[in-house]
């Protein structure tokens, strides 16, 4: 009786600390981001940026997999301005990333 015990404690004592493992890793896991065409773009995207960036044409996306969650980065431009808009796995607009500009340095 004693054996089936100490077993049982074993094999409890060796679930939870795999669980516990696991969570610490699934929550330090570095965003995978992974290039994808713009004609694969969800339409709600589509949509969205043909009727808020009248004018912008998209240059490029990303998805973005982190923490269990799946987002969507557009980068579209217009003349000299660029702009990185960020959607959901649904398509739905989430916000506009800042950006950060070189061109008023100077050089000396």
């Amino acid at each position: 009786m004693k054996k089936v015990l100490f077993a049982m404690v074993l094999m409890m004592s060796v679930l939870v600390v795999n669980a516990q493992a696991t969570k610490t890793s699934a929550t330090t896991t570095k965003p995978v981001k992974t290039t994808i065409n713009v004609a694969d773009l969800q339409k709600p995207i589509t949509d969205n940026i043909a009727k808020d960036y009248a004018g912008y044409t998209i240059k490029g996306a990303t998805s973005v997999a982190a923490n269990n969650t799946l987002t969507y980065n557009v980068v579209v431009v217009k003349g000299t301005a660029t702009e990185t808009l960020v959607y959901d796995k649904d398509g739905k607009f989430i916000k506009k990333l800042p950006h950060s500009t070189t061109k008023h340095h100077s050089t000396k």
